[in-house]
This record gives C-alpha cells, structure tokens and sequence, in this order.
C-alpha cells in the first residue's frame, strides 16, 4: 500500500461523519469509514446498489450533476441500510482527481441532524438570553449589512420576506437566476411577481403557498418541486426551503433557499422518456419475435407456387409486376386456393422483405376483439385491457399487413381501419396519440367482386382502396394439369416432416386424383397427401380420397415433368375418345374430367391435341 493510499485512508478514518470512497464504474465500495459501516450496517461493504434500491434511477441523475460540476449534493436519493431499513439521507459528492469514475461521498443522516438542529436551537435558547434577543433585533437589516459577502457568495438563490409578504433582501444568486434585481423585488409582495402561477397556468393562490404557510403557521417546509417565474415570463423549476423566522419570540417572517433544477428535471424527463422508448421497443419486438415464432413453426403446405398450368403462370406474372412496388393487393379465390401463398410471395419478392409480413385472419377473431387487434390498446383501455399491447398495424410498420377473409371485418370497423390505412397513422384504445405507420396491404376474400358488392360484406370505399391490384387464385378442378406435381411437392414435404420414407406415386394414383373434383382445393390435397404418407407402407402408396381406398403399387420408373405432362395429354385424349370428341354437356368429357368446358376447350389448344387424336 501506498503512502499516499494510506493517508487517504487516514483521512477517511479522521473524518466526523459516515464518507466513503466510490467506484461507480463498478458498483464497489472501495473503502468506508465507521460511520459509514455503522450508518449502514454490515461489516463488509455490499454493491453500493444494494443501498439504493428503487432509487437507482435517481443517484444516476446525481452522479450526472456530479461528473458535470465536479462536486454536488442532494436528498432525493433515500438508501436503505445493509437491513433494508430506510434512511433518510443528504449525499454530498466529488469527483476524485485521476480516479476515472472514483467519487468520494459522506452521507449525513437527516434524521439526527434534525435532531442535532432542535438541540442546538434548545440549548441556544437556554444561553442566549436576554443580550441574544436583543442582538436578534433587526434581523433582517442586520443580515443584509454583515453577511451580504456570505450570501452573496452562495450557489443557491435566497431571499427574506416578512410577516406581510413584503420581500426584505434578495442574494445575487436569486437575482440571476430569477433576471429580478433587488430595486424590483425589495418591498414589493414577491409572490405576486415569481410564484403566482402553476406550471400548467393554473392561478397560485398567496393562501396555499409554503412560503407563506411556514411563516403563518410556523412551519419549516421542504418543497421539491415547484415552479418560480424569471422577468421574461420564462419558468424555472425549483426545489426550496421555507423556514419562519422569530424576532424575540415574535414571528418576523420567513427566508427561502431555493435551487434551480430545471437541467435536473429534464435530464429525468429524457431518461424516462428514453426508459419509455426503450420498453416500448422491447415489447414491440417481443410481440414481434412472437408472431415469426409462431409463423415460423405454424404448418405450411408449400413454400413456393408449383404448378403448370397457364392460370399459374399468368399469378406468378403478375406477382413479379406487382411486388416492386407498395400498391395495395387483393387477392380473391375459393378457400384453400392458396392465395396466403401468394401474399407470402408478394412480400418475399418486394423491398419490405426484411421487415415482417403480418397475417390477420379476419374471421379467427371475435368481433368485439378485432378493433384491439388490429389497433392496439394500452393499459386501463374501455375493453378492460390489463397491459399495454402494440395492434397488428404498428407490428406490420415498415412491413406488409395480410388482412385474411377481408369481408369478415366488422363493418362498424372497416372505416376506422380505412381512415387509419389513408392517413398513415394509428391510435391505440384508451390513447390519446397517434402513431405514425407505414406499411403495405395485402388483402384476401372468398368472394367474388360481384358477390362482394351484392352481399354489402365490404364498404364500397374499402373495396375501392384495396383491389388496386386484383389476383384471382382459380380453384384446383380448373387446372388439374397442376395436380400431379402437387401432390408429388406436398408428399415430400409430408414425409420429409413425419420422417417417412416417400412412396411412388403411381400413374394409377395420378388418374384417382386427376378424377376427384377437389372442393377444397389444394388444402384437401395436402390433407390427402399427409394421410397418404402416414398410411402407406414400403413401396406401396394408399391413398384415401372421398371416402374411398385406393392401394397403387410402386412404379420403380421415375418419370420426368415431360412425361407427366404425356400421361396428362394422353388422359384427355382417352376422355375424347371415351364421348367421342363431345366436350360440353352432361355427357361431354368436361363433365367427365370434373373441369368446365372452357377450360378443357383451353387445355386442348395448349397441348395441340387435334381430333385424328382421338378418332
């Protein structure tokens, strides 16, 4: 040990009240007095946090005002000792020279300097007398002249006032703080010209004020937060001590040590504000990772658009023109078409990718609970919210909201929604500001436009606003040129999950599923697909379609795309053959094929089957 560390330690030890030495940088007490271990207990020194407690976040501001000016004091951090009592203290702080973050702090407890104060003032009494009384005579007068130097010189801003409210002397620190000089101030009712009003404009009453009350009702009183007012009109927050002030016995009026704290107040302001930013964020992106985690593990059928057919071609043309840009879509089709696919495909391909893509069903969620999910709600909302909770807006904010089966969205909500979608900003239940949002729609219904419009399930404006960009997904029995390398996808996905060997689908299977007529499109074929890997056995694939059984044997030939796309010309041509080249009508090859006529009429001109073909 050095002699210089063992002559501050000396000097700690000589010291008449609880000091300590403080490394902030690590939370250590580095060395402490006995009054320090008596003070607050223990005989080895705990994290100084330990002591604060709740009042971290105010010792942080103090440490703040201490790096700034070097040195300062305050009692608005409470400690608890090392028994978690609490002990109402004055912490009186200095930077220690060439000790980066070393402070070296004395704790005064106020509680015994109170006492120590009655005391002092009992036994001053007793001595005093008479020859004291008298001295105290002109107090005020007498203080101006003697200790102006002394007052003068002080940091905090102090001024006198007498049993009238009339202002008696004022230091030059009040006079520089407040911009009033003593010609204005001296004689004149202070209150009326620094205290009159509140911070938010609401009239101070002379009655209710401390200053007067301490001396009215003889009351020494500790104000920390209040606001007094400088000769431009501008506000200062204060923090103040009022204490009455006897002339032989008689109450002569009172004096007022205050303290400018406005940097103060705002630098709380700020942390609170950035602690508020900060849980905000967190709890946006908690809700976030929450709705990936959920999306990430949630069962899809397919992770890419498969088919072949000149119906998907032409979707994923017109995914390709639209996804560059933030043009709102609407994508229509029979349940199960996939159209959410679509939505996913839309995002990945746009430049939000890389912020989320937001899915909201509308019809998963009771109607009285969408307005709270879609726009958020904060704590105490009218629905009884018990937390805040970010909406499915501000998630998808920078992202894509997909708003699923559109046309179950309340109607008393569709404006709200749309209001919030033109104006770019939202407000959450029980708020009362609004937030900036900037997000692209993508919009989803099982109706028809002309359903849409006659069933009045969608406003006309909200109709409008969305189908800027329509997609149309055609139900699985229009293209059943796409069945066959479906199923093969969805099989390898099923049996890949279920870790099960994937069986041969079979031509025999091909023509079993070519021959169905899908009412749930490609969601049923997946159904059918993960049934098929779940009860299929070695090289044999059984599949369970409508209530019927079907065991194909495996195969062993793998065929290529060109060859399923034969054995999809050669099934029409047989239908041909089978009605004798009728395509229409109930006993035309459309009916038997379970497809429309249109769309056979459209297969055979694509494949250039012609009619020697079949005759």
């Amino acid at each position: 040990m050095t002699l210089d560390l063992l002559s501050s330690d000396s000097l700690l030890q000589a010291l008449p009240e609880a000091a300590l030495v403080l490394d902030t940088s690590a939370d250590r007490i580095v060395d402490w007095n006995r009054h320090a271990t008596d003070l607050l207990g223990g005989t080895v020194p705990l994290p100084f946090s330990y002591y604060l407690g709740d009042a971290l976040p105010q010792f942080i501001v103090f440490m703040e005002e201490v790096d700034h000016r070097t040195e300062g004091w305050t009692r608005d951090v409470p400690l608890t000792t090392a028994f978690k009592e609490p002990l109402r203290c004055e912490l009186r702080a200095r930077m220690m020279p060439g000790k980066p973050g070393w402070v070296m702090m004395t704790i005064s407890n106020l509680d015994t300097l109170d006492r120590r104060a009655e005391q002092a003032a009992t036994a001053e009494t007793f001595r005093g007398g008479l020859v004291e009384w008298q001295r105290t005579q002109g107090f005020f007068a007498e203080l101006e002249r003697q200790n102006q130097l002394i007052l003068n010189a002080a940091g905090e801003g102090i001024y006198g006032v007498n049993a009238e409210g009339k202002t008696t002397f004022v230091n030059r620190a009040a006079q520089e703080m407040l911009g009033w000089t003593t010609e204005d101030l001296l004689g004149k009712d202070i209150h009326s010209m620094i205290h009159h009003h509140h911070l938010n404009g609401e009239i101070y009453p002379a009655r209710q004020c401390p200053i007067y009350r301490s001396f009215r009702f003889e009351q020494v009183h500790r104000i920390e937060d209040e606001v007094f007012w400088r000769k431009d009109g501008k506000p200062i927050r204060v923090e103040y001590v009022s204490t009455p002030i006897y002339d032989q016995q008689v109450l002569a009026g009172a004096v007022v040590i205050f303290r400018d704290i406005t940097e103060r107040k705002e630098n709380e302001r700020k942390l609170r504000e950035a602690l508020d930013e900060v849980a905000a964020l967190r709890d946006r992106l908690e809700q976030e990772n929450a709705y990936l985690q959920e999306a990430i593990t949630s069962e899809r059928a397919h992770h890419d658009i498969i088919g072949i057919s000149p119906a998907i071609r032409q979707i994923v043309t017109r995914i390709d023109l639209v996804a560059g840009t933030d043009a709102t879509v609407l994508i229509s089709g029979e349940t199960g078409t996939g159209k959410s696919l679509v939505a996913t495909e839309i995002h990945k391909a746009s430049a939000r990718a890389r912020r989320p893509l937001i899915h909201f069903k509308c019809s998963s969620v009771a109607p009285e609970q969408v307005e709270a999910e879609l726009f958020g709600q904060v704590r105490g909302a009218p629905n009884g919210a018990t937390r805040d909770k970010p909406g499915k807006l501000e998630l998808a904010h920078g992202g894509t909201l997909f708003l699923d089966d559109v046309e179950e969205l309340p109607l008393e909500i569709q404006g709200k929604f749309l209001a919030a979608l033109q104006n770019g900003k939202v407000q959450r239940l029980g708020d009362t500001r609004e937030k900036p949002i900037d997000i692209r729609v993508i919009a989803a219904t099982a109706l028809t436009e002309a359903q849409a419009r006659r069933a009045d399930r969608i406003r006309e404006d909200l109709f409008l606003f969305l189908s800027v960009f329509p997609i149309t997904c055609p139900p699985l029995r229009d293209r059943p040129e796409d069945i066959a390398p479906l199923s093969l996808h969805l099989l390898k996905i099923a049996c890949r999950r279920l870790n099960r060997p994937v069986p041969k689908l079979t031509e025999h299977g091909v023509q079993k599923l070519l021959g169905y007529n899908w009412p749930g499109n490609v969601r049923e074929l997946h159904n059918v697909m993960e049934r098929a890997a779940i009860v299929s056995q070695d090289a044999k694939m059984v599949i369970e379609l409508a209530g019927q059984t079907f065991e194909t044997a495996s195969n062993p030939t793998v065929r290529t795309e060109a060859q399923m796309q034969d054995l999809i010309r050669e099934n029409l041509v047989s239908a041909l053959r089978e009605t004798r080249g009728q395509v229409s009508g109930a006993n035309g090859a459309a009916a038997l094929l379970g497809m429309k006529p249109t769309t056979l009429t459209s297969r055979l001109k694509t494949m250039s089957i012609t009619d020697n073909e079949w005759e």
